[in-house]
């Protein structure tokens, strides 16, 4: 009845895994039992009640309000610090100390988090050992504490048996009816009972005491005594939690499992509900029996009683998928969202053709602000660049831009993007949605080791990224005032529709493309001016189904779609984004050494008749395996499949002639549209 075991569990509420022994009855509470065997129903996996958290800030925390913590709480109050004092019989249960210092406390009203600046003092005294012997799962037997609490309630507990030592055997069926012990003489004394009170030591409720390992925790009173050791169990179940018996740790120390951490991984003792104050006794004992050291309790990680989703999450106000500042303007557009490269992206906005044929045809925006983005400056920013990209960077003028991959140490491809020249010594440079976060680890971890005098400014939340792309794109920024905008892989800054914007003109989807990069905090208003300049002109935003599509007939890859963890630039028809002329790069002698082998797949186009096969469909050359498909998409202007993916090589060469889902397949040159790039250039 003092929250330290798992017997008294119960789903209340839908909750399972509730301490009944600690939950006040109110009227019109549900209260259903854990089954048998198995584990309780999860419960309602929709949206359940809002938890709240509330911040508490003081010098002291006592945890406990015994005899020990008020005493430490009044000693600290006399010195003029501000103390918090918690305590589960008053409804504020701690369920873990976490570095800050912080106490996270559940509550009837939600949860505390109380930052401690000083000092976190346990006093949360011990708990009763609980004994382990046959048949200690019977209902009946009650540690001499409960006893009294329940006698003292009123509750009629028949005819008790009080047990200062471990018994032989509890009988009985559905609950304890006798309690056999061993007389003065050694032998066997059966007792009839109805009830059965121990009182076998205590152990220290230390595990809050254990976490805080490192941090300013003082434990007082009973939490800080020595626990008592019971003798060695012999038989019965030592971990009621998760049913581990006396055989069983007998068999994993025959295994070799010495070690009480070992004991605990290879049996699972001590990691349920009460997460070991029931079996941790017992175990000490039975190792020590065995002729090893007293060996001290297992780790304890917060959290020490359990908590809802929900409790966990409290105060915690993050999108774990990242919005671009012009999420609302899609979504009131009707745009159906996705997840994609850790973002929500519209996928489309409810007619994916009209959208296709926007980009071919007239003129269409879509929002690139996930890119990532990072500007590189100093006087080592082109010595950092250069030895980043198997490109030549020096030779890129200032307004100029160049496409690039990046690459690791064994030359397989990590990412791609562009680099844009401002200066000698300013860069700016972007990265894929998804491979943003691990390439702006990748470049300062490189800028640290080379020693290089560099500034780093990730700007990917900061600058938000809109592509106008069409024919009429030009004519729809010479309607926003940009008179001389850049030509084909040239930027430039500019003011478009009165946002200061860095033009970027490149083409992911085969059309002119200009993408304009500017501060999130003026996205909206720059998306709604551009789409009302363009009404007249057919404009329609477009979303990443149209944008897949369009790039897919270009045979532009997406890195870790189109590629896989061993693709090398060779592999992926990327020879010439690499410059071996260039003394030194990351990957450089991965790229040559593996230039010397044999290719033993490739990255290839096909296209097919009516649909389109799914992405990962498998490719047959005759009888035998070929490949399998990366992208795939049906082209409306070429009026067939088209689709990427990798494909074997026989005898030195790569099919022609392939059947993917059961049709027949060509393999293709690619781009597959406008394959010289006429219209992007335009």
């Amino acid at each position: 009845m003092s929250g330290d075991c798992p017997h008294c569990l119960a789903t209340i509420n839908g909750v399972s895994y509730v301490r009944t022994c600690q939950t006040q009855a109110t009227a019109g509470m549900i209260v259903d039992r854990h089954p048998e065997h198995g584990a309780p129903p999860i419960g309602n996996l929709g949206h359940g009640p809002a938890v709240t958290a509330r911040n508490l800030f003081c010098d002291t925390v006592v945890i406990g309000m015994g005899k020990s913590g008020r005493a430490a709480a009044e000693e600290a109050e006399r010195t003029g610090v501000r103390v918090v004092r918690l305590d589960a019989a008053n409804g504020q249960e701690v369920i873990g100390i976490y570095p800050g210092p912080l106490v996270a406390a559940r509550t009837a009203e939600g949860m505390l988090h109380v930052h401690v600046a000083k000092e976190i003092v346990v006093a949360t005294g011990a708990a009763d050992i609980q004994p382990v012997a046959p048949g200690n799962h019977l209902p009946g037997i009650l540690t001499a504490r409960a006893a009294a609490l329940l006698s003292s309630a009123g509750i009629e507990l028949g005819r008790v048996v009080e047990l200062n030592e471990p018994p032989v055997r509890f009988e009985g069926s559905d609950r304890v009816e006798a309690v056999v012990v061993l007389n003065d003489r050694g032998a066997e004394h059966r007792i009839p009972c109805d009830t059965v009170a121990v009182k076998l030591g205590f152990q220290p409720r230390d595990g809050l005491s254990r976490m805080g390992q490192g941090l300013p925790v003082r434990t007082v009173g009973s939490a800080a005594r020595a626990s008592d050791i019971p003798p060695c169990p012999n038989a019965g179940t030592v971990c009621p939690c998760s049913g581990v018996t006396v055989a069983d740790l007998e068999s994993v120390w025959d295994r070799g499992f010495r070690d009480l951490e070992l004991v605990k991984r290879a049996t699972l003792a001590g990691t349920g509900t009460c997460q070991g104050s029931v079996c941790v006794p017992h175990i000490r004992s039975f190792i020590a029996a065995r002729g090893e050291n007293l060996q001290p309790p297992f780790t304890a990680r917060p959290m020490n009683k359990q908590a809802t989703m929900a409790e966990v999450a409290a105060g915690v106000w993050h999108h774990p998928t990242a919005r671009t500042a012009l999420d609302e303007e899609h979504r009131r557009l009707g745009a159906q969202m996705e997840r994609m490269g850790g973002w929500w992206r519209p996928w489309t906005y409810g007619r994916p053709l009209e959208e296709y044929w926007a980009v071919r045809e007239a003129v269409s925006l879509g929002d690139v602000s996930t890119l990532g983005k990072m500007l590189v400056s100093g006087p080592g920013a082109l010595a950092l660049l250069e030895h980043l990209y198997p490109t030549k960077i020096e030779s890129l003028k200032p307004g100029r831009s160049r496409y690039v991959l990046l690459l690791d140490e064994r030359g397989y491809v990590l990412d791609d993007g562009m680099v844009c020249r401002e200066s000698d010594t300013r860069f700016y440079v972007t990265f894929t949605s998804a491979g943003s976060t691990h390439a702006e680890l990748w470049v300062r971890d490189w800028a640290e080791t080379l020693a290089l005098d560099v500034r780093l400014l990730n700007q990917t939340m900061s600058v938000s990224a809109i592509n106008v792309t069409g024919p009429l794109a030009t004519q729809l920024l010479e309607r926003a005032g940009v008179n001389d905008p850049p030509e084909y892989l040239q930027h430039k800054f500019a003011d478009v529709a009165g946002v200061r914007c860095r033009i970027m003109r490149l083409s992911f989807t085969g059309e002119v493309s200009y993408e304009l990069h500017h501060p999130a905090g003026d996205s909206a208003a720059l998306w709604r001016k551009l789409l009302a300049l363009g009404g007249d002109l057919g404009i329609k935003p477009h979303g990443l189904e149209t944008l897949m599509k369009l790039r897919l007939e270009k045979g532009h890859i997406v890195v870790g779609q189109d590629t896989d963890f061993d693709s090398t630039p060779r592999r992926i028809g990327h020879e010439w984004a690499v410059k071996l002329d260039k003394p030194d790069f990351v990957g450089r002698q991965a790229v040559l050494r593996t230039n010397k082998i044999q290719l033993d797949r490739q990255l290839a186009g096909f296209e097919m008749e009516g649909d389109p096969p799914p992405e990962g469909a498998l490719i047959w050359s005759g009888a035998d395996y070929a490949g399998y498909v990366t992208s795939s998409a049906f082209s409306p202007a070429l009026g067939k499949s088209v689709m990427l993916g990798w494909l074997k090589r026989f005898a030195d060469r790569l099919p022609d002639e392939l059947t993917i889902q059961g049709k027949p397949a060509r393999r293709v040159a690619t781009p597959f549209y406008d394959p010289e790039g006429t219209r992007a250039r335009a």
